[in-house]
């Protein structure tokens, strides 16, 4: 009985990162609508501003009362505590690269989904690495601009558990 459910867990576990690596290679071909493309473009001003550690820049990329969450079960929406989060976070000079990105869009409201790695180093000159799965969903502004209303960098705690 082990056997067969170890046999058929891996079976799905083959068919996932299968799967998985099919949809990377497609989302790095797939050609972006130039509205999918200005999702895309908030996500990367916000990344760059977060890297530049320019707060105030990242801090502009998001609705008030915006969520982030910057570890699993512990959402933050008070405006003050983002930017100490931010300040804090930017002291270990992150560099950020994605392996792909998913842009879902209906009506006034976007999905951004997109593998992520991020390095940086502690004060100490300890060498910092993290990973996860980016799910940030994004409201279009009156004036045309997206902006983030939830953001969060570990969509694959679930998956972890």
């Amino acid at each position: 009985m082990i056997h067969k459910t170890q046999s058929k867990l891996l079976t799905v576990i083959l068919f996932c990162m299968t799967s998985i690596t099919i949809n990377a290679q497609t989302i790095k071909t797939k050609k972006m609508t130039q509205e999918q493309q200005n999702v895309l473009n908030a996500i990367e001003k916000m990344t760059g501003a977060f890297q530049n550690k320019d707060i105030d820049g990242v801090m502009a990329c998001y609705e008030k009362n915006a969520v982030v969450v910057f570890e699993p079960e512990s959402p933050i929406s008070d405006t003050t505590v983002l930017r100490e989060m931010f300040q804090g976070m930017s002291m270990i000079n992150p560099v950020f690269t994605y392996s792909g990105h998913e842009v879902f869009i209906t009506g006034n409201i976007a999905t951004h989904i997109a593998p992520w790695k991020m390095t940086g180093k502690a004060p100490d000159g300890t060498v910092i690495k993290q990973s996860g799965l980016s799910v940030a969903v994004l409201r279009k502004q009156e004036d045309g601009k997206w902006l983030m209303i939830l953001d969060n960098p570990h969509g694959q705690f679930l998956m972890n558990n």
